[in-house]
């Protein structure tokens, strides 16, 4: 009863500690635009304590420079900055570990997630749920392609994964910190953060939002990542693509056998009939193919066994910039 008591007096107490955890990576154009729109719209609110966790994930451009000079400006930006490119579930990883808030909000820097929004999650958060998720009424915002290849990756992995993720929910959300110290405690190599959100449960609701095109800057994800990242989340979460392949080939046995008894009465019947050098060809094709696609599926899985084998850090900080009071 204690730790549930102590929970409930964070969120009725007059000040809450937020922490936004942002991470960037070539984001010199949007890092301003960030801060000013949060500082509009959450800095003068009295009943938060505003932390603004940047994750500096590797930038070859000014954006850590950029970011200095926020810094000086306004003493609630703490300055992650990592040895390289390590990706933003590792970036996210990072902030997450660092930020220090009651609660604790995975927010992009390109304001697609309105700030206003988190207003919404704590009237939430301070009835007494732990996770509050922002989902997206519609992707009007993205390309054809990225619409339906993502309603199909949500059905794929919610058919054959568990948990199920959220449609629509990305890693925009609100976490109390008793979901933060439980996903400190995961300690895999590949991540793939919508699935370890989902897997820790905990009590959930959702708010919905339009999300909007980017203030400035471009998307650093395409196609080849995209696909990726869903091969991440599925193989992460389900092991129905390996046993997908006992069921190809009792199919496959099932076939050859019930098409040898149809070559053999077709003998009996009419004579010896010799084969065809192209239906030859097709069937060996056919077979290779659903062998090489199996071993493939293997490999997905043998690859992520021998990565989270090595036990190595998911990233490394290069220096953690503090403002000087």
């Amino acid at each position: 009863m204690g730790a549930l008591d102590s929970a409930q007096g964070r969120r009725q107490a007059a000040r809450v500690a937020l922490s936004l955890v942002v991470p960037v990576y070539n984001e010199a154009d949007t890092v301003g635009l960030f801060v000013e729109k949060v500082a509009q719209v959450l800095g003068s609110e009295e009943q938060i304590e505003l932390e603004m966790v940047f994750v500096n994930d590797g930038s070859n451009d000014d954006t850590l420079a950029r970011l200095m000079d926020l810094q000086a400006l306004d003493s609630r930006l703490l300055v992650i900055d990592l040895s390289r490119n390590f990706g933003k579930e590792a970036a996210l990883t990072a902030g997450i570990d660092e930020a220090r808030g009651d609660v604790v909000v995975p927010i992009d820097v390109d304001l697609q997630d309105p700030p206003e929004l988190v207003l919404q999650m704590l009237a939430k958060w301070r009835e007494g749920y732990e996770v509050v998720l922002a989902r997206r009424i519609d992707r009007n915002s993205d390309t054809w392609a990225k619409r339906v290849s993502a309603s199909w990756f949500y059905r794929m992995h919610n058919r054959m994964a568990s948990p199920k993720i959220p449609e629509n929910a990305g890693d925009f959300r609100l976490m109390d910190r008793c979901v933060v110290e439980a996903l400190k405690t995961m300690p895999e190599s590949c991540r793939f953060m919508k699935g370890l959100f989902a897997w820790v449960g905990f009590r959930t609701t959702q708010v919905e939002y339009f999300r909007q095109k980017r203030v400035a800057g471009t998307t650093k994800f395409n196609g080849w990542k995209l696909w990726n990242f869903a091969l991440e989340g599925i193989t992460g979460f389900s092991t129905d693509p390996l046993r997908v392949w006992t069921y190809v080939g009792m199919t496959v046995s099932l076939v050859s056998v019930l098409f040898a008894i149809f070559i053999g009465v077709k003998v009996l019947v009419a004579g010896v009939d010799v084969p065809g050098y192209a239906s030859l060809m097709v069937a060996v094709s056919f077979l290779g193919g659903l062998q090489l696609m199996g071993i493939g599926v293997i490999g997905e899985y043998l690859g992520r066994t021998y990565i989270e084998s090595k036990r190595r850090p998911v990233y490394f900080v290069r220096r953690i910039y503090e403002a000087k009071d």
